[in-house]
């Protein structure tokens, strides 16, 4: 196995308060700006499933920001790590706000959604078995359980799963979803210093506008509807609290969120292990990987409890941290304040709101398919053996059952309705199928590339 060695980097910045209070509250500014873009896309894709019923972008960033205290915190103030918005859970919300059998049959679709955030909720609570098993077996026993050809094809499943989204969104202003498109494919490839780690911001706001411009010149959209509308924008006030609200919980939407944490674990200690990477100190050890997994796993069900999105460490800003090297995590916490203050702002929240569906389309083709392309890395760099027909058969029907069950499947127990979705179908099998089949030969750290490149990697 390949090893690594976590040293202080002597050109950078451990103690930010050497540099005075105003580049303290500078730096904390570029790290709001670079979790901004992807954290308040979440609730706007959310609301375009629940046809404006859908989550809030107050609450969303006051948890954003509440969460990532909660997990520093947790995390004995040590790792520094902003926890925005995840997207694995957008095929959860989608297939939720569908949902037609049982207690929901007549719901609106504002009514369905604290039950998908209280399956957030238990989803989190998985965090906390992960970490508890990890702190008494031991991390590699633990993802012996979880290889490659398993959290793969589960990982391909969950971009797949909302392709037709990003394609209706789109269609309403292909014109406007290229741009958006385009924009982000420019500032990804070509782009430089803090334009290169927000280029799905950059997106959003040129294309945003393109819109404006659009609209200033009398055009609409194909169907003749108007491109913006700000109706609700010039009603809203400055200053509000942000519209919380209740989870629920169903088993039918926990069994639909749930499964989903299976990639969010993985992600999130793909995520450290990149922070430590980055910042040269082994935070898997110091405070240790279970406690950042407490710290992850209570601050989503956190703000899923009051009704906003799942949590997760972001790798954006990880990028700044390698940016900037100022590595102290008081400059995260600045973030985190910033977010919260930003949330008590209703007119901000519904400009954001007033974003087209056609831009929120054109972003989601690149977001949708770089979740499965992550998927597809996960397994390539992994060098799974498809030539060996235990993988190969675990595989497709992990695929299959993702993709193919696209209703789900729903039946009685004990006069309760419960719906096992497609998700859910496929990681049940996929899990079970790789415990069950003999000859499971996936060693956890062995292939150091493959770890690191799955964004998993225990090199010390």
């Amino acid at each position: 196995m390949e090893e690594q060695q976590f040293h202080k980097k002597s050109d950078a910045i451990y103690d930010a308060r050497t540099l005075g209070r105003p580049k303290m509250l500078l730096l904390g500014l570029q790290h709001m700006f670079a979790m901004f873009g992807a954290t308040i896309l979440v609730p706007i894709l959310v609301n375009s499933y629940f046809h404006g019923e859908g989550l809030s972008v107050q609450v969303t960033l006051f948890m954003a920001g509440l969460g990532t205290l909660f997990f520093h915190f947790c995390s004995k103030f040590k790792v520094p790590a902003f926890l925005g918005s995840s997207f694995a859970f957008l095929g959860g919300f989608a297939t939720v706000a569908e949902l037609n059998t049982g207690i929901y049959a007549d719901m609106t679709y504002g009514e369905k959604l604290p039950y998908a955030c209280g399956g957030i909720v238990i989803a989190g609570l998985l965090y906390l078995i992960l970490a508890l098993v990890i702190r008494l077996a031991g991390v590699k026993r633990v993802m012996r359980f979880l290889p490659p050809v398993v959290t793969g094809p589960i990982i391909i499943c969950i971009g797949l799963s909302l392709a037709g989204s990003a394609i209706n969104n789109a269609g309403a202003n292909w014109f406007l979803a290229l741009i958006a498109l385009a924009t982000i494919i420019v500032f990804n490839v070509w782009g430089r210093g803090i334009f290169k780690i927000i280029p799905i911001l950059m997106g959003v706001v040129i294309s945003y506008a393109a819109a404006l411009i659009m609209q200033v010149s009398g055009l609409s959209n194909p169907d003749g509807s108007a491109i913006l509308d700000f109706s609700s924008v010039a009603s809203a006030g400055w200053v509000g609290i942000p519209p919380f609200q209740i989870c629920r919980f169903d088993l039918t939407a926990i069994l639909v969120m749930a499964p989903i944490a299976i990639a969010t674990m993985m992600e999130h200690i793909g995520d450290i292990s990149a922070i430590s990477a980055t910042v040269g100190e082994n935070f898997l050890e110091d405070p240790g990987l279970h406690r950042t997994l407490v710290g992850d796993g209570l601050a989503t069900s956190l703000s899923a409890f009051f009704g906003g999105p799942a949590n997760t460490t972001y790798g954006e800003n990880t990028g700044v941290l390698e940016l900037s090297h100022v590595y102290d995590p008081r400059v995260i916490r600045l973030a985190a304040v910033y977010a919260m203050i930003l949330s008590f702002v209703p007119k901000f929240a519904n400009v954001i709101s007033s974003l087209p569906a056609a831009i929120i389309g054109g972003v989601s083709f690149i977001l949708y398919g770089m979740i499965s392309a992550i998927g597809v890395r996960n397994v390539v760099e992994n060098r799974v053996d498809f030539s060996n027909s235990r993988n190969l058969i675990i595989a497709a029907v992990i695929l299959v059952s993702g993709l193919g069950f696209s209703s789900g499947v729903t039946f009685t127990v004990g006069g309760t309705s419960i719906t096992l979705t497609s998700l859910a179908i496929a990681s049940i099998a996929g899990i079970l199928l790789n415990a069950i089949l003999p000859g499971n030969d996936y060693h956890f750290g062995v292939n150091a590339r493959g770890d690191a490149m799955r964004g998993v990697s225990m090199k010390r």
